[in-house]
């Protein structure tokens, strides 16, 4: 199987990999009415069962164990040794929340994640 490879900090290639495992990483929603299709509105996507069942793939999904990593990641931060602000694309006051909620959620381009500052 042809896979991401994360090496490290922004070093990913696409490799073959015996035995590979897929891991869904980002957020799942039950419902989302600005899907781009009918399956996606639902929070359903096709899936090919056989040819994954064939190949003896694997596949992990949930959510992040927040409170294993929390802790440590604000010291990597405090420390200089972690810059997660690579990650944010608006820093905006407060009262523009409603504007960039309603950006987000219409999917405009460039809108990933947002600081509100009071």
């Amino acid at each position: 199987m042809k896979a991401l490879v994360h090496q490290g900090p922004r070093q990913v290639t696409v490799e073959q990999v015996p035995d590979a495992r897929i891991g869904v990483v980002g957020i799942f929603l039950p419902q989302d009415e600005g899907g781009p299709t009918e399956l996606a509105r639902k929070g359903r996507l096709p899936f090919d069962f056989g040819d994954f069942w064939f190949k003896g793939q694997r596949v992990g999904t949930g959510q992040a164990n927040v409170k294993a990593y929390n802790r440590r990641l604000r010291d990597l931060i405090h420390h200089d040794r972690a810059e997660p602000s690579f990650l944010v694309s608006h820093e905006l006051p407060l009262d523009d929340a409603p504007e960039a909620y309603r950006n987000f959620d219409d999917r405009l381009s460039g809108w990933t994640k947002v600081i509100l500052k009071p």
